[in-house]
């Protein structure tokens, strides 16, 4: 998470919402790394989770990302929790709850939700103060 974390403060620095998210290969090595760059590419798909699900999918030549970790700064909305369902992630890791927009407990339970074919591992909390202590410093700050 701590890396997650820095790579949140490089999406503050650059102006963007503080989110980071790594990838984490099934023998636990880092994969991947993304951070939030909507502002920076004007894609509004270009959120943390998603741009770190292709790297890793890139990095490893495959869209399975079977035994793989994904660990965010933020609960995932329903565009990040769809591409990590659909890319066969074992495991999400998150900080902070999302209680406006989150998809895996606070409005929406996609990940957990038994008609899909993948269901991930869920472990939420993880550093959460430190990860919306980020987030509020930067929307404060705006």
């Amino acid at each position: 998470m701590e890396r997650a974390l820095a790579e949140a403060e490089r999406a503050a620095l650059a102006g963007d919402v503080p989110v980071g998210a790594v990838v984490l290969g099934p023998d636990g090595a880092l994969l991947a790394t993304g951070h939030n760059e909507r502002e920076a590419t004007g894609d509004p798909t270009a959120h943390a989770e998603v741009l770190a699900l292709r790297r890793a999918a890139q990095r490893l030549g495959e869209w399975r990302l079977t035994g793989c970790t994904l660990v965010v700064t933020l609960e995932p909305c329903v565009m990040c929790a769809g591409a990590l369902v659909q890319s066969r992630v074992d495991r999400l890791v998150f900080g902070a709850l999302d209680e406006k927009a989150g998809a895996v407990g606070s409005l929406w339970d996609l990940v957990r939700d038994r008609r899909l074919n993948h269901r991930p591992e869920v472990l939420h909390g993880v550093l959460a103060e430190e990860c919306a202590g980020l987030l509020t410093r930067f929307f404060r700050d705006r």
